[in-house]
Order: structure tokens, then sequence, then C-alpha cells
């Protein structure tokens, strides 16, 4: 038996409402429809169902056996198919329970923290699952849908019409020295003076690395680079240690402040780091998604103030 086209799901729902409601006018109110909106649905529904739903007495409709067959099996079919919208939405990563968010090392110093808390007061019920890595290895991630956003330098790597920007704030790069450097009361640095000095990188990939190698062909140079390391506290750590010195941005000024001071490169060499969240056009409308773009928003604004 084929299914009638005008056997509607607007047409079911209104059916059941009227069922709930018990009357014309109730029902109308509820599906925010006029009354011969309603009554036109329920005629239809019997034309398309090819069988009676109700009696006529007075100006009431009145339920017949068949109306409280199709309410029961009608409720079921519905009901169904919310989750099977929702099953399938959740599996293409819309409205999902699992949040997966990548981000930079250094940003885990302050702006992750503060994105994630506020995030968890809108949605508490999200499970955020965060991934620390490389911009190009997370911009690679968020192309292939394996995370649903990420927080990351804004650069060449981020330039692509499938996603969608949201600027948060902007860093400088610094010259990072241990405390006992001779550099260490230096107002600010000529990076040219430092071409014999030992330098620690991070590896490539990582926005730093890149931001990196533009101020050394600034300042004339390709530096001794004695090591290079994933993580950016990793790095920090050698700097403190005085095993080199790096080019790193302000975010990380709070890790080893006792032991690591940052110095303001010169005019000619100054380098701002743009930080934004970035996700895919096609998701721009996930609830999860929305509140995570809020969040970054009232990063964004606060960290202007």
């Amino acid at each position: 038996m084929e299914i009638d086209e005008e056997l509607t799901l607007k047409k079911i729902q209104i059916f059941l409402a009227f069922m709930r409601c018990g009357n014309l006018s109730k029902t109308a109110t509820e599906m925010q429809l006029s009354n011969v909106s309603v009554h036109k649905a329920l005629h239809s529904l019997e034309s398309a169902l090819r069988c009676p739903l109700f009696k006529n007495e007075g100006r009431n409709l009145i339920p017949l056996k068949s109306a409280y067959v199709f309410e029961e099996r009608a409720q079921k079919i519905v009901q169904d198919i919310f989750i099977t919208v929702n099953k399938t939405r959740e599996a293409a990563g819309f409205a999902a329970k699992v949040l997966h968010l990548g981000s930079l090392y250094s940003l885990t110093v302050n702006t992750i923290p503060n994105v994630i808390s506020g995030l968890k007061l809108r949605r508490s019920e999200l499970d955020i699952q965060l991934l620390l890595s490389s911009n190009q290895d997370l911009v690679k991630k968020l192309k292939a849908t394996e995370l649903d956003a990420i927080i990351v330098a804004l650069n060449e790597t981020t330039q692509d019409d499938d996603f969608e920007i949201l600027p948060m704030f902007s860093d400088d790069i610094f010259l990072a020295v241990n405390k006992d450097s001779k550099y260490a009361e230096f107002k600010d640095i000529d990076l040219s003076l430092l071409k014999e000095e030992t330098f620690l990188t991070l590896t490539k990939g990582f926005a730093t690395h890149n931001d990196s190698d533009i101020i050394f062909k600034k300042a004339g140079f390709s530096p001794k680079v004695a090591l290079q390391v994933n993580d950016i506290f990793t790095l920090i750590s050698m700097v403190s240690s005085g095993v080199g010195f790096a080019l790193l941005p302000g975010r990380i000024s709070a890790v080893y402040e006792s032991s690591v001071k940052l110095i303001p490169l010169k005019q000619q060499y100054h380098m701002q780091q743009e930080i934004g969240l970035v996700f895919l056009k096609s998701k721009e409308r996930d609830p999860n998604l929305l509140a995570l773009i809020a969040e970054c928003r009232m990063f964004a604004s606060n960290f202007k103030r």
C-alpha cells in the first residue's frame, strides 16, 4: 500500500495536538494556527488515511475508535522521527554531546581555561575533549572534520574558503632569556646582536616557528639552533635552564616568570600573532559551536578592555 502524499508530519502533529487539547480553539493556540487551518488539516488527514477519524456533534469533533488507534501509533512515529533526526545530527557532528576542540599549547595558560569554563556555564551537559598540537596539524584535523573547532594563530594555514574565522586577540613576539642572562635588563633588543648566540625553537608546523623564521630573516641571519621541541612548555623550561634563547609569544609570560624574562624586540623586528577561533562554515549553525562562538566573543571583548 502506497502512503498518500497528503499524509504529512505536520498534519500528524496537528492531529496529536487536537487529541490532547480536545477542541479546535485550544489546538489552534498551541500550534499557532487559525481554527480553520486546524479543521482543514484534520479533514485532509482523514482523506489521506481514507477513513474517518471523527464524527460531528454540533460544532464539536468527537474522536472515533480509529482516532485513538491512530493517536497511539502516531505518537510513536513522531517520537521515532525526532530520535532519528537527533541521532543523524549527532553522527554528523551537529548538537552532539561531545565538542572536539583543538588548541595551541601556549593558549592553555589563560585563553583555553577561560573559554572552556565559560562554555560549561552555557552548556553544562557538554563534554569537551581538548587536543593540543601545532597550527598545521590542528588545521589539517579541522579540515578532515576530526575536530569541531580550533583556537590557533591566524595565518596562511587558516586561509581556506571552507573556514569561518573569529579573531580574538593579538599577541607580540618577544625574546625569551634566562633571568641571569646579560640581556635580561635590556629595555628592548636588537636581534641582530645575537647572531652568535644559541637558540631553541619549536618544530616546523607551529605558528611560532614560522614567525621566528620571518624575524630571523629580518635580522639578517640564520640562528644557531641547539634544539627543536614539540611543545612550548619544554622550550620555556630549556630557556629557564640557560640552554639557549627563544622567540616566544607574550601569552606565556606567567610560565617560569621567576626565571625567564621576555624582552621586547626593537621596532624593525616587531611581529604579532593574531589568535582566533576557526571552524567549518558547514557547521556554523550547530548549537555547540554557537555557544563556543559566543564565549570566544566574550573573551575577545574582555581581552580588549
